[in-house]
């Protein structure tokens, strides 16, 4: 009998491969004779580093850059290895690292200005260090510069009518005249790049990064529209590059239509690339069971985060699942009707968040051990 462990980070506990690695060791405990497959995954998002890192194997490299808020962070870099003769070094990137929302205080201040220069920063050690191969996540931004930042760090020219480099943030973007890619870094020209994405929203306009995002980051009525002008003008300079309405240009501050127009980007869903990278679907066809998870279940789980994800692999491979969240909120009821064979809390029962966030593992370990018990005993019956 086979089980493959499958869960997303539980978000300020414990990043994905810990999860997994908790949920082995409980079930392995109520059912020694299983054969335990741990598979770390993520939906693109916070997290999607590590649970690369954590299935495929690699480093995680630190680098000090360019904070969102212009001050210097230190951030990650993952850089996993070639396989086989024909295999290509590959590199991670997560935006979130150097340009994320954690990293500012949100204030219509730092929505105008926050940059993904040290965003670029990364993706240039990527490069400088040989990847062939980038995965850039674009989950969790701080940023509504569109993605001007990053390519500055990368040797793009933005410039305005007078000539001057256009200020950081998304703040300048409205002084863009003329782009010059002439000392674009050259190590793009030799490295496929794939951008891990799971909105649709364009660049500018009612569904765009401003208008959409902008007030979670910060941002005031002013602010939005002066952001969205801005964006507006940064399609318009840069149209021959790439389409302003893309499904996922929006995304990450407009980190999605830089990546497009100066990464020359394939934006995919963050937990399909995830998932195809570590090899999940082949690995749970051949499960007797599959456990998923994350930190919380609800509403916006069943739209289309990681357990929904592995949930459908699993359904269309006939292999039962089970999810296991922190706090299940209003998701059960929904996952259940959605298809998962079943939902458990790793909750105890009450008590304080802190207390709940300094005992996950635990949690995940001994609700893990008691399913892995009640299936044996399914099994038996």
């Amino acid at each position: 009998m086979r089980v493959v462990i499958a869960p997303d980070s539980f978000k300020g506990s414990c990043e994905s491969p810990a999860a997994a690695a908790a949920i082995a060791t409980g079930w392995r405990r109520g059912a020694p004779d299983w054969e335990t497959v741990t598979l770390p995954v993520a939906d693109g998002g916070e997290g999607t580093l590590h649970a690369l890192i954590g299935s495929l194997g690699g480093q995680i490299v630190r680098h000090t850059v360019t904070g969102p808020h212009g001050r210097p962070v230190d951030a990650e870099l993952g850089l996993i290895p070639a396989e086989g003769p024909a295999g290509r070094l590959t590199g991670v990137v997560e935006m979130a690292s150097a340009s994320g929302l954690h990293l500012v205080d949100p204030t219509p201040e730092s929505a105008a200005t926050a940059t993904t220069y040290g965003t670029g920063e990364l993706i240039k050690a990527a490069l400088d260090a040989g990847v062939e191969r980038l995965i850039l996540t674009l989950g969790g931004s701080a940023t509504t510069d569109g993605g001007v930042g990053m390519a500055q760090a990368l040797g793009v020219r933005l410039t305005s009518a007078t000539g001057a480099r256009v200020t950081p943030g998304g703040a300048g973007l409205r002084d863009i005249a003329t782009v010059d890619l002439a000392a674009l870094h050259p190590g793009l020209a030799r490295c496929e790049v794939i951008a891990a994405c799971d909105v649709d929203n364009p660049l500018h306009g009612p569904r765009g990064a401003a208008s959409v995002f902008g007030p979670q980051k910060g941002a005031d009525e002013a602010t939005v529209e002066m952001l969205d002008a801005g964006l507006r003008r940064l399609g318009e300079v840069c149209a021959s590059l790439a389409d302003p309405e893309s499904p996922g240009a929006g995304a990450a501050g407009g980190l999605g239509f830089a990546a497009l127009a100066f990464l020359g980007a394939e934006l995919r869903s963050g937990f399909e690339l995830v998932a195809d990278a570590v090899g999940l679907g082949s690995a749970i066809a051949g499960a007797d069971l599959v456990i998923t998870g994350e930190g919380r279940l609800d509403t916006q789980s069943l739209g289309g985060k990681t357990p929904v994800g592995v949930m459908r692999l699993a359904q269309a491979r006939d292999v039962p699942v089970v999810v296991i969240a922190g706090d299940v909120s209003q998701g059960a009821s929904g996952a259940l009707a959605a298809g998962m064979t079943a939902v458990f809390s790793a909750s105890p029962g009450p008590g304080s968040l802190h207390d709940a966030l300094d005992r996950v593992e635990d949690d995940l370990s001994r609700i893990a051990e008691s399913i892995a018990r009640l299936w044996g005993a399914a099994s038996a019956g």
